[in-house]
């Protein structure tokens, strides 16, 4: 199967995941846990999991899969050979708020290297697509990347993980990009964010994730032309599409500037601006 084929095959399935979910918010009965007693759950996030998990098996039987809620072991990450990275659901407190940020991402992977992508917003009727070294897409018409050459004029996007006590030193960062670009939003879905980056609304994003949330949006925003990389170098063995530590994806112009700003407020050497 080609990868025309595979794409047409995963925007399919997550249409249907999307309108599961659309359905789900409109029954309003959005039953929920938390696991580990921090990151918010619906049963929908594990109905829609189920679902993709049975199409991808239908349309492409044998072929391994990590996805968030029914197969969340990342040691996936570091076999060959064909993968897909599910997030049935990007942003699930938005889901069970009634907000609109909320996606569908599937990524197929091969020997570690992302081939295509799909992110579909249910609410926002939009569908995000991309396969390696062809381009990327919003509904079917190509999209690209800002072409900002100054952070100081430059939208940001950001992230906070579910651990409270995990928050406190990512507030050093915030200080600095605030001071230094136009300004900052956090949409609560990493998938979209890097859509966002990949068709212009933002400048650069930059958070740490874990791969199913960023593994199609990722090739999503290269293939439109953002420069994707990490704020520190990846572990020897783990795919670098696939290691969602410190991620930074930006305009081209920009990611430099930004990446050693963000080091700067890591190391505590912002004293000048109060940060440290």
């Amino acid at each position: 199967m080609t990868l025309e084929e595979r794409l047409e095959a995963t925007i399919d399935i997550a249409t249907a995941a999307g309108k599961m979910i659309r359905d789900a918010r409109e029954g309003d009965d959005l039953k929920h846990h938390f696991k580990e007693g921090q990151e918010l759950v619906t049963d929908t996030d594990v109905a829609v999991d189920t679902m993709i998990t049975e199409r991808l098996e239908s349309a492409f039987p044998g072929e391994d899969r990590l996805s968030e809620e029914l197969a969340p072991d990342k040691d996936a990450v570091e076999e060959d050979g064909a993968l897909w990275v599910v997030d049935p659901i990007d942003g699930t407190v938005n889901f069970a708020h009634g907000l609109f940020h909320v996606a569908v991402s599937i990524a197929y992977v091969k020997d570690g290297v992302t081939q295509l992508g799909v992110v579909h917003a249910p609410f926002l009727g939009e569908t995000f697509t991309a396969i390696r070294d062809k381009g990327a897409w919003r509904n079917g018409q190509s999209i690209s990347a800002s072409q900002s050459e100054s952070l100081e004029q430059s939208l940001v996007g950001t992230g906070f993980p579910y651990r409270r006590d995990s928050r406190l030193p990512l507030m050093r960062r915030l200080g600095a990009v605030l001071h230094h670009c136009r300004d900052v939003r956090r949409n609560g879905a990493a998938a979209l964010d890097l859509c966002d980056v990949a068709c212009g609304r933002l400048d650069a994003y930059y958070e740490t994730v874990s791969p199913w949330d960023f593994a199609a949006g990722w090739l999503i925003a290269r293939e439109a032309g953002a420069r994707t990389g990490h704020l520190y170098p990846c572990p020897a063995g783990l795919p670098e599409d696939l290691y969602g530590e410190n991620l930074l994806v930006s305009a081209p112009a920009i990611f430099d500037e930004l990446g050693e700003l963000l080091r700067q407020a890591d190391a505590g050497e912002l004293r000048d601006i109060g940060i440290g």
